[in-house]
């Protein structure tokens, strides 16, 4: 074989064979969105069951994508958790939506590393427009420049290191916080509902858990703010440091929104770093009625929004919103000499954050920003608020039952409660939602609301319709009818 023969047998798989390939792919992945609903939502699997499938070594010799994709059908898809099934209301439902999904392979096509405008015009440049569009969609004001991350917790640790990073006078960059005597601790102050995320970003940051300060909520689940005002004073007389504050617009177990436009207010009195958590709701701001409910969220230093969540896009792609990204920048940036360039003017995405690495998730953002438009996306988010809405007054309607927080969006807490003691209850409930999950056409979730085990509907799929949320009710009655006969 001579060396250009030996090129190309090296080479990658060739282009009629790839292109067959994919063409499978199209078809395997449009029949899947059309028919995921006739499959159990969550598989019935075991740990350790799919790896028991699959050969545990490498193969030797090459294998045909024929053979592989049909591993794929046979293994892979159905025992998957499918959260692109209409019966999946747990956590926060979501959807992969079609134009998404095409983004997506795009952008692995190109497979465009992003960390220099050098390395990635198209994509840094789309992603500095589609940031923008979003910005404008959700009602933000100009001053506010997007920057995209994986997760919401990715982007909340940078929002707390950029605030970290304007205490300045510490030279917390140079010299770190360990064996600092001359550093006080530095405090953060967060609803008790705030996502762990805020947890992580701390331990990661070198703040630790002990300087954060979970602030009471009020009975609607909202961070109060004479309490934390009360707390920010408490630790400067002890000498600590306060330095940001994390507000909630739709709070994970809830949804709730925390005030924060009397929380912006104490932090421009108190000279602190406002973040806002607006992962899950922030997406409902494109409806001009829902952005009502987020008055004073504009005030904020920073607020991160999960187009992924609640906007049809894959995972991952979490926008986080800064008026001050300079900043960010300036707590982050290391240009190592290979790296340099001379488009100064340029950004480079590499210098907002902890990844040199960037992939091209405005892509998709962009696509689906496209083909769903603003009223698109509007129609489709007040219809998942409709949906809640009637699953709350089902829920309502029927003795025996209760709602237990206020559902501002397309989220609703709710519980059985029979005639029995709390522990009892909470026991019940914690049985009928393994029960109706089990069954296999919807999955719900769980959280703690005062020391009651409440169930969740999250509505958020694209494919969800009343018809779902009807069924998931009239399961989740015989399930509860049953168990109640025999507790």
């Amino acid at each position: 074989m001579s060396p250009d023969e030996s090129a190309v047998h090296l080479g990658d798989v060739s282009a009629s064979e790839f292109r067959r390939a994919m063409h499978r792919v199209a078809d395997l992945t449009a029949d899947y969105l059309e028919q995921v609903h006739a499959y159990r939502v969550v598989p019935r699997v075991s740990p350790g069951d799919v790896t028991k499938l699959l050969p545990g070594s490498p193969p030797e010799e090459p294998e045909s994508l024929d053979r592989i994709l049909d591993d794929y059908k046979r293994i892979i898809e159905p025992n998957t958790t499918h959260w692109n099934h209409p019966g999946f209301m747990a956590y926060f439902g979501i959807t992969g939506s079609g134009p998404g999904i095409l983004g997506e392979a795009l952008a692995a096509g190109l497979n465009v590393n992003a960390m220099l405008w050098r390395t990635g015009p198209a994509a840094t440049e789309l992603e500095e427009l589609t940031c923008d569009w979003l910005r404008q969609l959700v009602g933000l004001p100009p001053a506010f420049r997007g920057h995209i991350n994986d997760t919401a917790s990715m982007s909340s640790l940078l929002a707390l290191a950029t605030a970290r990073q304007r205490v300045g006078a510490a030279d917390i960059r140079q010299r770190g916080l360990a064996g600092r005597p001359d550093v006080p601790p530095l405090t953060v102050y967060a609803s008790e509902h705030t996502h762990s995320s805020i947890d992580k970003a701390m331990i990661a940051l070198g703040l630790g858990l002990e300087q954060l300060r979970r602030v009471q909520a009020d009975d609607g689940f909202r961070l109060d703010p004479a309490a934390l005002a009360e707390a920010i004073a408490a630790d400067r007389a002890a000498g600590r440091r306060p330095i940001a504050v994390v507000a909630t617009v739709g709070t994970t177990s809830t949804t709730s929104v925390d005030p924060v436009r009397p929380i912006a207010e104490i932090c421009r009195r108190e000279k602190l770093w406002l973040h806002v958590d607006a992962a899950y709701a922030g997406s409902a701001a494109v409806c001009p009625e829902l952005r009502e409910l987020m008055v004073g969220w504009e005030a904020a230093d920073s607020i991160v929004v999960n187009p992924h969540k609640w906007l049809f896009v894959p995972v991952d792609c979490s926008v986080l919103f800064l008026r001050d990204i300079e900043t960010l920048r300036a707590a982050f940036s290391v240009v190592p000499e290979y790296l340099r360039t001379s488009e100064h003017e340029a950004t480079n995405l590499m210098d907002y954050g902890v990844q040199l690495g960037r992939r091209f998730r405005a892509l998709k953002l962009w696509m689906v920003l496209r083909a769903f438009g603003q009223r698109g996306l509007q129609e489709r988010i007040r219809y998942h608020c409709g949906l809640a809405r009637r699953f709350a007054a089902l829920v309502q309607g029927e003795p025996g039952w209760e709602v237990c927080a206020p559902v501002p969006f397309s989220t609703v807490c709710f519980r059985a409660v029979p005639e029995l003691p709390l522990e009892e209850q909470n026991r019940f409930n914690e049985r009928l939602l393994a029960e109706v999950n089990a069954r296999g056409p919807v999955f719900v979730s769980h959280t703690k609301l005062r020391e009651r085990y409440v169930l969740r509907v999250a509505i958020g799929n694209l494919r969800t319709s009343m018809s779902h949320v009807a069924q998931a009710w009239e399961l989740l009655r015989a399930v509860r009818a049953r168990l109640a006969a025999e507790w």
